[in-house]
């Protein structure tokens, strides 16, 4: 008797201030003759660093009178978008230091406007999750600046989360400036394999804790409108009432999935190199030299495995 179980190959990226541990959690299916789980990684902020990937897989089995062979089919890839699809915690760090330099933020130990280099912006956005609790944390460490905003330093807490609105604000706009400047380009690798993906047939889907808005933003001008509109599934943190490390985004695009298995391959830079992925069944610095059929052949010897 022939068994189907179909999983995915889900992309998100892992967070370098937790421990790595893939736990079991619905993720998503188109079938719901199917049933999916699967490994997924819980990380508290997105990224631009790594990429964990779920596999899909159908497994079947066909008898005789002399063998039974058992082989896997992935049949769908889910892509997160920050950290996944685009590299953009650095975007993010250059839109802040944007904001610093327009509004003259310099605090009391730094007269010049206040600038975060890349290796302590590294080690903060993987310590404190979201812009406004970032920027509050580093001035109640440094001491409050005095800006264009406010000569003096803000001493009440309506003005300071006036202060931290305005920056945030005005970062944000800078961000979605630079997105739409065509300077910024897609993960190396990304874009060839969503394309081999629907070429072979395979589902295809973007699930993004981030705002749809901004999701939205930003495959439109990475992914391009053709393969945006063409997505089998789209989901953003607007979908759901939780946000990660909550599984519910995952959970609302997996309404038929109940249990199954998948296998993690992590994509890592610099920043994640040295991270440990032990249960990863392969890790690659980016996509650029990994196909389709890599990906199937990993998943055929997890099967047979």
């Amino acid at each position: 008797m022939a068994s189907n179980t179909m999983s995915l190959l889900r992309f998100s990226p892992p967070n370098n201030t937790t421990n790595h541990h893939l736990t079991h959690s619905p993720v998503f299916s188109f079938n719901t003759k199917s049933t999916t789980v699967g490994l997924s990684w819980h990380s508290s902020s997105s990224t631009s660093t790594s990429l964990l990937s779920s596999f899909s897989r159908k497994r079947m089995s066909s008898s005789s009178s002399s063998s039974t062979r058992t082989f896997a089919a992935m049949e769908a890839l889910i892509f997160d978008c920050d950290g996944v699809i685009l590299e953009s915690e650095d975007l993010h760090r250059q839109a802040y230091n944007f904001a610093f330099q327009h509004f003259n933020v310099c605090c009391p130990s730094q007269p010049q406007p206040l600038n975060w280099d890349v290796h302590f912006y590294d080690i903060l956005q993987n310590q404190i999750g979201g812009g406004k609790p970032k920027m509050r944390w580093y001035f109640k460490e440094n001491g409050w600046p005095t800006s264009t905003i406010f000569s003096t330093p803000p001493e009440t807490n309506t003005d300071r989360a006036k202060l931290i609105d305005t920056l945030q604000d005005w970062k944000t706009e800078k961000y979605k400036d630079i997105i739409k400047s065509g300077s910024v380009e897609p993960r190396p690798g990304v874009l060839r394999l969503m394309d081999e993906a629907k070429a072979s047939g395979k589902k295809l889907a973007v699930c993004s804790a981030a705002t749809k808005s901004s999701v939205i933003l930003c495959l439109e001008n990475l992914i391009g409108l053709d393969r945006f509109q063409g997505l089998d599934c789209f989901l953003a943190g607007d979908d759901v009432k939780e946000k990660k490390p909550d599984p519910s985004i995952y959970i609302t695009a997996s309404k038929a999935a109940t249990k199954a298995g998948m296998s993690c391959v992590i994509t890592y830079t610099s920043s994640t190199s040295n991270q440990d992925f032990t249960d990863a069944i392969a890790k690659f610095p980016d996509l650029s030299d990994v196909r389709l059929k890599d990906l199937e052949e990993l998943l055929e010897n997890v099967v047979a495995a």
